[in-house]
């Protein structure tokens, strides 16, 4: 969902720059506008005398403003940050049994249950991500189920076996997972 908020707000972004730089633009290029252009020639300003100081004695028109820039530059650090932020765990944090502790590669953990899961009875192939925090990991597995695989009992495998090993190999006191099951799908073949 966020990769399609991050589409349309660039979208957007972009159509607003488009629709109020493109005249400018134009107009600059030295082309002959038509009438009903918010521009009218090379030396028309963007901006009269009278639209830049019309409210400028208003009690209102400086708190507005510095408002809306506010508002706007917290929205724009908020979506930096989403962008920015790590969506996979980069290690995880594994209990040694001798009171110290020890880091292991998040995409190690992920290929390591990944495999396990795609051994499974019933699994075709197998993804896992890792996110949360490092002492608190949290599992997305998605499967591709075969055809004759019962999802119920897929799950009970993949929850005692493969997740509970992770589990009690980095000595983590839970392992909650998320699990995506989808069918595999045949395409129809003509039998001669």
């Amino acid at each position: 969902m966020l990769r399609t908020f991050n589409r349309v707000l660039l979208a957007l972004a972009g159509l607003v720059l488009v629709a109020l730089g493109g005249p400018v633009l134009v107009i600059g290029l030295g082309v002959k506008p038509p009438g009903w252009w918010i521009h009218q020639g090379e030396h028309d300003v963007l901006l009269t005398h009278h639209e830049r100081t019309r409210w400028q004695g208003s009690n209102w028109w400086w708190p507005t403003v510095i408002a809306a820039l506010a508002l706007g530059l917290v929205l724009a650090l908020w979506w930096l940050a989403s962008v920015l932020r790590r969506h996979r765990l980069a290690e995880v944090l594994v209990d040694t049994g001798d009171g110290e502790e020890a880091l292991l590669r998040g995409r190690a953990m992920e290929a390591v249950l990944a495999a396990e899961a795609a051994a499974v009875n019933g699994v075709e192939e197998a993804d896992v991500t890792l996110s949360g925090r490092r002492n608190e990991p949290h599992t997305r597995i998605r499967l591709l189920l075969a055809p004759q695989a019962a999802p119920g009992d897929t799950l009970h495998r993949l929850t005692t076996g493969p997740l509970n090993l992770a589990r009690q190999s980095a000595g983590l006191p839970r392992l909650p997972a998320t699990v995506h099951m989808r069918p595999m799908r045949h395409r129809a073949q003509r039998v001669l």
